[in-house]
């Protein structure tokens, strides 16, 4: 049995995004629209530009990528996994010595009681604790 890759290693696995046209409905996307689909690298370069104090959802997040990569959406299926995938890795850094400074803020994208926050490995206080941080 192979070993289990490390969140760190999921974050820099070598990707190549994709846009893919969509025949059928998709979530929020109609029929034949351009999908992004981003990498979690993309992700995590996303969410380093997201200044303190300031909280962006995720369908910002998905309709800023899409634009800057001439699609119009962006997956939301892969978004959702990519995220969780910069929240832990990113939570792995800070475990093994990273300053907070040094990590990408995922708690600024990721709303503690959403479904995402739910399935996070470390539980939704960290992100509460860090949110509240920012706005104190």
């Amino acid at each position: 049995m192979a070993n289990r890759k490390s969140w760190i290693e999921k974050l820099n696995d070598k990707k190549e995004p994709q846009l893919k046209r969509i025949e059928i409905q998709f979530a929020d996307m109609p029929a034949g629209s351009n999908m992004f689909i981003a990498t979690p690298q993309l992700i995590d370069e996303y969410v380093k530009q997201i200044g303190f104090g300031r909280r962006i959802d995720i369908k910002t997040l998905r309709k800023d990528l899409a634009l800057a990569h001439h699609a119009d959406y962006t997956c939301p299926v892969t978004t959702g996994i990519f995220l969780r995938i910069v929240a832990e890795a990113n939570y792995e850094k800070l475990q093994l010595g990273k300053e907070i400074d040094e990590i990408s803020p995922f708690w600024r994208v990721i709303t503690p009681n959403s479904p995402l926050a739910k399935k996070l490995t470390f539980g939704q206080e960290f992100l509460i604790q860090q949110i509240n941080k920012e706005e104190s």
